[in-house]
């Protein structure tokens, strides 16, 4: 089934007072916990008794001047579809892999990522969606030149721009996660809040979100900082085959316009006007033919033709399912030089801010957009 046409609404947000927008209405959790600054001069040169930054190129920026248009609707390229589902290109005799749990998260040592063929990638993009997410450890994205990290993705999908994030001079298309060192504003947070746990699936609200995501790590914490994904596939499989078919056919609006406001209400930027878009409950992965709960705290907001309490039951049953399936959820720890890839359309994530002795953690995602989220009819399970 082709997907269908999409029409986005663009909200342009004007210049705003950050005083009127402290309220948690336009500010989620994974946004306050989000620093849209930081002391550059200790990073680079070590102050604060820790060691300077081992990647200073990778520091973010947040240039005002960047201004980009509208994002144009373009044809995606699923290339899973072509892959060799033997995966002799991407796991050749004499590599390691390890499965976390039944379902959900792999691990997977002896092989680098950027030496890949195109069929490689093909069975990469493949053997993700199948797992979710695996980690691939012992790979050298860190080190490769921005502009040849940037080339390897670009065959997965064009690659995003963030609206507000921070990222590395000069290359905007690459999004940082960066805890500077000495940076404790996380005991801030939890005088208020109790947990730093924020689920979500990257930059859901626009017309076409990603797909095949790369997250590789620069600087880590020497415990703590791990990332935990839950698998929205076996999320749906486990609904009752009446609940499934009745969430069939709704759709739900996600914004972008809390993230733009946050970002101002911080002193951030705003790269390209917000969106709010509408996607089906229910997508369909176009390459497993696999359907997943597509709906996370974070950027959803309605379901379109409910009033609001029927909505807002129905979203939380959706969100607290996803949260505690412990048992279709995995933990990734992050490891030097590992890069972690995982499928945003049947997946959700979130990072964990658990370490309190103000070491750095700092990495970089790559994020190719992938198709517009379309749903194939319900098929009971025989």
């Amino acid at each position: 089934m082709a997907p269908s046409a999409v029409e986005t609404v663009i909200v342009p947000v004007p210049e705003v007072n950050p005083v009127k927008l402290q309220s948690a209405h336009h500010r989620g959790l994974y946004k306050e916990l989000a620093p849209v600054a930081f002391d550059k001069e200790a990073e680079l040169s070590g102050k604060k008794g820790f060691q300077a930054a081992k990647y200073p190129y990778y520091l973010p920026t947040w240039n005002p001047e960047q201004k980009y248009p509208p994002l144009e609707p373009f044809e995606h390229y699923e290339h899973g579809k072509d892959a060799d589902t033997s995966y002799k290109n991407l796991l050749p005799e004499g590599t390691t892999v390890t499965h976390l749990t039944p379902t959900i998260g792999t691990e997977v040592r002896g092989i680098q990522l950027s030496a890949l063929t195109n069929a490689g990638k093909d069975e990469l993009a493949r053997f993700v969606a199948e797992r979710k997410v695996v980690a691939f450890r012992g790979q050298d994205f860190a080190d490769l030149p921005i502009e040849e990290t940037l080339k390897f993705g670009e065959y997965f999908g064009r690659h995003h721009i963030h609206p507000t994030s921070g990222s590395p001079e000069g290359f905007p298309e690459v999004h940082l996660v960066h805890r500077s060192a000495g940076d404790n504003s996380v005991d801030l947070f939890f005088a208020q809040r109790i947990s730093s746990v924020s689920w979500h699936s990257d930059v859901s609200y626009e017309q076409q979100p990603p797909g095949t995501t790369f997250l590789y790590i620069l600087e880590k914490p020497e415990t703590g900082g791990d990332t935990l994904f839950v698998d929205a596939v076996e999320a749906y499989n486990r609904l009752s085959p009446l609940f499934q078919e009745r969430l069939h056919g709704l759709k739900a609006t996600h914004s972008g316009i809390e993230q733009v406001n946050s970002a101002a209400a911080r002193g951030g930027i705003k790269r390209r006007e917000p969106v709010v878009n509408e996607h089906p409950i229910i997508r369909t992965h176009p390459a497993t033919g696999e359907k997943a709960i597509y709906v996370n705290p974070q950027f959803t907001r309605e379901i379109v033709g409910l009033k609001k309490e029927e909505s807002d039951t129905l979203l939380k049953f959706l969100y607290d399912h996803l949260a505690y399936g412990a048992d279709f959820q995995a933990r990734v720890k992050w490891e030097k030089k590992t890069v972690v890839v995982w499928d945003n359309r049947v997946t959700q994530h979130s990072a964990l801010v658990d370490w309190k002795d103000g070491q750095r953690r700092h990495l970089a995602r790559i994020t190719p957009q992938a198709e517009t989220p379309y749903e194939t009819p319900f098929h009971a399970k025989a």
